[in-house]
């Protein structure tokens, strides 16, 4: 553990602009992945179950998060397997801390995204920003009232996943704390 805010990564969004009405990307490469939190909700057997998930992923992305003053995490409902089937696609360390959920997309009571709370108990005080496509702002006033360390709340839409205004603004935070 370090005395540098966390960074707290989503997958499908910011790393992986699922959304993206062009079918390539510049600097994207596609893969077939197979993550358990998407088999799970598919036919066994099926087409889409036998070819797996179309993830566009940049392999820039990787040393820019790294070469940001922050201690990366992943905050995704891929948890571990972002480790093993996302980290070498866009140059990430495959041994990153994971958030761990009690309960994936389940509905909160007060309309938050089901990460928030878990993601205030993991991060147990500390600075953090933290990128993902769902975030609203129901999400960043609960975070700030209820986390009294400095929380950076960025929303990424995924047709454009993680850009370089993303970044800058990363990197601003980080470095004005």
């Amino acid at each position: 553990m370090t005395d540098r805010p966390l960074l707290l990564l989503d997958v499908d969004g910011p790393l992986n602009p699922f959304a993206a009405r062009l079918p390539r990307l510049r600097g994207y490469t596609t893969h077939r992945l197979r993550p358990t939190v998407w088999l799970s909700r598919q036919i066994p057997g099926s087409r889409r179950h036998r070819r797996g998930l179309r993830v566009r992923l940049n392999a820039s992305h990787g040393p820019r998060l790294t070469g940001l003053p922050f201690e990366l995490a992943w905050a995704s409902a891929w948890m571990h397997e972002a480790n093993t089937l996302i980290a070498p696609g866009v140059g990430l360390p495959p041994d990153l801390p994971v958030v761990e959920w009690p309960e994936s997309f389940t509905a909160d009571p007060d309309g938050l995204l089901w990460k928030t709370r878990p993601v205030l108990e993991w991060a147990a005080g500390r600075p953090f920003a933290w990128v993902d496509d769902m975030l609203t702002a129901r999400d960043v006033a609960h975070v700030a009232e209820h986390h009294d360390a400095p929380a950076l709340l960025l929303r990424i839409h995924p047709k454009w996943g993680l850009r370089d205004d993303d970044f800058a603004r990363l990197r601003g935070w980080a470095e004005a704390l």
